[in-house]
């Protein structure tokens, strides 16, 4: 049977009166009314990625905690561009009261703003991880991929087309841009194609 999300953290942050305190929190965060993409569901799917790519970690308790940090503090619009140094600034803040080491603290807040631009490094097994778990909806089938740009769309309902659709394809084409979209052996041959095909395809609509 599939563990809880609850389960999940509490058998990565141990089972304390902060870690319990820490992962309602969580929780409660992902679950926000104004998150459509973003959601409880996106947090499960990038803890799945890291369950399935982690072996190619170097920490992955570190990318673990990242993965449950990484969009905690998540608003749609313009105030989306702090996202992910408030996401990083927040596991600063609380995983030190888990007695978690000083460096995987860290290394836990370099993740998470690594998620800002998906830019791996050579060499940066556990940026790849991560990065792979949270990239991985690109690369996904027909219905899967227009669900999660309509959930986008709606996280950004505030912003109007005509300056939606050239931000959005800009961001698309920077991810275009990497080298790799995915750097994880599994995952280049599971998504690499798709996802690349997935975001010409969706750049074409937005120009149109």
């Amino acid at each position: 049977m599939a563990l809880s999300l609850h389960d999940r953290w509490l058998t990565l942050a141990g089972i304390t009166p902060e870690s319990i305190r820490l992962g309602d929190e969580l929780v409660a965060r992902w679950a926000e009314p104004h998150r459509r993409y973003h959601t409880l569901d996106h947090l499960a799917r990038v803890l799945d990625g890291v369950d399935e790519f982690g072996g190619h970690a170097d920490d992955v308790a570190a990318v673990r905690y990242a993965a449950w940090f990484h969009d905690a503090v998540y608003d749609g619009g313009e105030a989306s561009a702090d996202n992910e140094e408030l996401s990083a600034q927040l596991a600063e803040t609380e995983l030190p009261a888990l007695n978690v080491p000083d460096e995987r603290v860290a290394e836990v807040a370099r993740l998470v703003r690594l998620t800002k631009g998906h830019a791996v490094a050579d060499g940066d097994k556990n940026g790849a991880v991560l990065c792979d778990a949270d990239l991985a909806i690109l690369g996904s089938d027909a219905a899967a991929y227009n669900a999660y740009t309509e959930a986008i769309r709606q996280e950004y309902a505030e912003v109007p087309d005509d300056l939606f659709r050239p931000g959005r394809a800009a961001v698309l084409r920077g991810l275009l841009e990497l080298p790799n979209l995915f750097r994880t052996p599994v995952a280049v041959r599971r998504y690499e194609a798709r996802a690349r095909a997935n975001l010409t395809a969706e750049i074409a609509e937005l120009e149109k």
